[in-house]
């Protein structure tokens, strides 16, 4: 019995420690636990300014119009290669049925050949790799008659060319998919820089918010003053080029102008005003339309569709990207702008709006923001074109 009670009574005494050591090893597994988080979390990068968010979410939307542009060279180029496929895959379907046109008149040798007992040499044609290696036997070519030789020229000709169409169309089909990635990679590409710039702007409290919107409002007050300075400069122009028009009817008597004499206007520059009245009509009437990138019309638009479709309606076809666009027509000065003309900005060539006079234009801005008249200033100008 008391060899029993001892056992007891230790086994009581290891129960009644082993808490405090569980207790003593979770407290010090916390501590450590805490001053590692605690550590980690020390070198946290400051929050940037709102001057800083405002040049990152300029320049995200900037990028995102670089790959807007992107997208839609990608876009065209799917459209083109899509077309020549079909164009392609017709002109095989035709190619094949010819071939098996051919293939059906040379069966008929060489059914006829057979029922006739006689050697089938049109049958062996057509089992043969090349028709080529089949001609070079010349005892074949001395008993086939001009009209089997005709047949199986035309056999030749016409399985050459279906295995060249074949072969193009091929080819085609792989550059379509080509294409078709490359519009994939440009679409993610927008879609992720618009939403980095939207995940800057919602981390914005109310008061950095006005602070931003303040930024604003003076960099578009500069770019408006600039833009009165340009109209002051356009207006002093007229009324130069007025004042020397005047002087030179003066010095002719009072007959007029003379043909050929004047500023250089005339029937060319009457057609060019003409249809710049048409573009600046068109797009005044597309203002308050939102922007969307990719979109050429009717109901949005982003930059370069909306200048394509602006100068389409004056019956002047333009490319679809900028890039393109500002290889259209004559280069222009800044100080030489007409209605019309189209303005382009960035080192990147990523946007472009429709010079309306007075330092103004009209362009479709950036994501979330609609068709409007803004200050040419408004950006850095990479420079001008006059497309007619």
């Amino acid at each position: 019995m008391s060899a029993l009670a001892s056992h007891r009574k230790t086994r009581s005494r290891t129960v009644k420690t082993s808490p405090a050591v569980g207790f003593t090893t979770a407290a010090l597994a916390s501590v450590t636990l805490l001053s590692t988080q605690s550590a980690n979390a020390a070198p946290s990068d400051p929050k940037p300014s709102v001057e800083e968010v405002q040049k990152k979410v300029d320049d995200l939307y900037r990028q995102a119009g670089t790959e807007t542009q992107k997208y839609n060279q990608a876009k065209e180029a799917t459209e083109e290669k899509r077309q020549q496929v079909g164009k392609l895959l017709d002109e095989n379907a035709q190619r094949t049925e010819k071939l098996n046109e051919s293939r059906q008149v040379l069966g008929n040798y060489a059914a006829a050949q057979y029922r006739s007992g006689a050697v089938a040499p049109t049958a062996a044609l057509l089992f043969a790799d090349s028709p080529q290696q089949y001609f070079d036997q010349t005892q074949l070519m001395d008993r086939m008659t001009d009209r089997q030789r005709d047949v199986i020229a035309d056999y030749e000709t016409q399985r050459a060319a279906a295995a060249k169409q074949r072969a193009a169309a091929t080819e085609s089909l792989e550059s379509l998919t080509r294409s078709q990635r490359a519009l994939r990679t440009s679409k993610q590409d927008v879609q992720a820089k618009l939403a980095e710039a939207r995940d800057l702007l919602s981390r914005l409290t109310a008061e950095e918010k006005a602070r931003l919107a303040a930024i604003e409002r003076k960099k578009a007050e500069e770019a408006r003053r600039k833009a009165e300075q340009k109209a002051e400069q356009e207006a002093k122009a007229e009324a130069e080029r007025q004042r020397r028009e005047k002087e030179r009817e003066q010095n002719q008597g009072g007959t007029g102008t003379a043909p050929g004499t004047g500023t250089g206007s005339g029937s060319s520059d009457g057609t060019s005003t003409a249809k710049a009245a048409k573009v600046l009509d068109f797009a005044r009437a597309q203002i308050g339309k939102p922007y969307v990138w990719g979109a050429a019309g009717p109901s949005s638009y982003d930059c370069s569709g909306l200048t394509q479709a602006a100068w389409k309606t004056a019956g002047v076809s333009l490319p679809r990207t900028t890039w393109d666009q500002v290889k259209t027509g004559k280069q222009i000065g800044t100080k030489d702008l007409l209605p019309g003309d189209l303005v382009f900005f960035y080192d990147d060539i990523s946007h472009v709006g429709i010079y309306i006079g007075d330092g103004k234009m009209i362009h479709a801005p950036k994501p979330g923001a609609n068709v409007r008249e803004e200050s040419i200033f408004s950006m850095p100008i990479y420079g001008s074109v006059r497309p007619a």
